[in-house]
């Protein structure tokens, strides 16, 4: 089959690299920006970010840029495993095995001064809002670690993964500011700044809704459901999400959209809270109509073709099989593997029209790809089984 063939190249490739690599978003690791001018000037530094994500070549070797441990990519690749665990039983051992050893990783970059459990990036992140240094915790990457910890959990019964899951609820409760709309509010992205963004507030929901179906406690459903509510309330009519209430935030992409369901429909499940179930299928329906060409080709916005981005392709595989459409799944997943998987087994970055970024990225193309082929393998099984 294609897509184990493709998982199983990429397995190979990001152990051989000790799931380390460079990152869209980590030219600020150069020691360039050790110099005293360029270590405090905002735009500067956030420019440069910009622009060597963007650069069509990896200049990152040229600027000394080393390949980091990110550990997000840790809490994508121990889902993946979680999941080829059932796909290939013979390797449940093995497999086993690599999630209690990046599950010691991902508990060593536990930043100290939190509440709980919580993580970031392993570069220092210059954002239009934000300033994040290394390692300092956003809900965004503490949601996206945590819900890794929580599939694999399901599967495989791991203790260690249960104490790390509920112990993050009180970095959320108690670390992350709260924009209130009434009685409903919104997660900050990270304990240093008060932005409104929806996909990240939702992860924190959805974080809060996967604790309250283990310890049941109240107060936790509640205040996830709180947070739900203020981004439905914001839903457009035409079932999309902007990216945030910001002033440059009014875009709507794919995995950010794909995000925001996925959280929806876990929090429905976990909290068995129905309030929302037809919002949440009018905003699949757009995502559905509006992100996808007929061959399974994944759109990176709502209204253009270009460019294909890996995240959104592996977000894709996430949503779209998390909503039963497994023919779209298969036709986004042998895409991506035809258009976007080098001969090494990793992903590239971008596919634009007249062009492609092959940089691969552990974080944003080879974690995210192994984790949404990994669930879209395990659901493939399930369906075989049941038939």
């Amino acid at each position: 089959m294609v897509i184990q063939d493709s998982v199983l190249r990429l397995e190979r490739y990001a152990r051989k690299h000790d799931y380390k690599g460079h990152d869209p978003y980590d030219a600020l690791l150069s020691p360039l920006f050790k110099l005293p001018f360029l270590k405090t000037n905002k735009w500067l530094r956030f420019g440069t970010q910009q622009f060597v994500k963007r650069f069509p070549v990896n200049i990152r070797p040229l600027l000394l840029v080393p390949k980091g441990l990110n550990p997000v990519s840790l809490g994508l690749f121990i889902q993946g495993y979680a999941y080829l665990s059932e796909v290939f039983p013979d390797k449940k051992e093995e497999y086993g095995r690599l999630i209690d050893e990046l599950t010691q990783s991902l508990i060593d970059t536990i930043p100290d001064g939190f509440s709980g459990a919580c993580w970031g990036y392993d570069f220092d992140w210059e954002a239009r809002h934000a300033k994040i240094p290394g390692y300092q915790p956003t809900v965004v990457a503490t949601g996206i670690v945590v819900n890794g910890l929580y599939e694999a959990w399901k599967i495989t019964g791991k203790e260690s993964l249960k104490e790390l899951i509920v112990s993050s609820s009180d970095f959320v409760l108690y670390d992350l500011n709260r924009a209130y709309q009434n009685e409903t509010f919104c997660f900050s992205y990270s304990p240093f700044d008060t932005q409104r963004v929806f996909n990240a507030s939702m992860k924190g929901a959805r974080l809060l809704a996967q604790v309250y179906s283990i310890v049941n406690d109240a107060k936790i459903k509640t205040e996830a459901g709180l947070a739900v509510r203020f981004v439905m309330d914001h839903q457009r009519d035409d079932g999309s999400w902007e990216y945030s209430l910001a002033n440059k935030g009014g875009w709507t992409d794919n995995y950010h959209t794909g995000y925001i369901l996925d959280c929806l429909d876990e929090y429905i499940r976990c909290c068995d809270d129905t309030e929302y179930e037809d919002q949440l299928a009018h905003g699949y329906r757009f995502y559905k109509e509006h992100f996808f060409s007929s061959d399974g080709r994944p759109a990176f916005y709502s209204d253009r073709l270009h460019p294909a981005d890996c995240t959104a392709a592996s977000q894709s595989l996430l949503t779209l099989t998390r909503f039963g459409d497994y023919e779209m799944a298969k036709k986004t997943a042998n895409w991506t593997i035809q258009n976007m998987q080098a001969n090494n087994g990793s992903f590239y970055f971008r596919r634009f029209k007249y062009y492609t970024i092959k940089t691969s990225f552990m974080r944003w193309s080879n974690a995210w790809m192994f984790a949404g082929m990994g669930y879209l393998l395990q659901n493939l099984d399930l369906q075989n089984q049941e038939h």
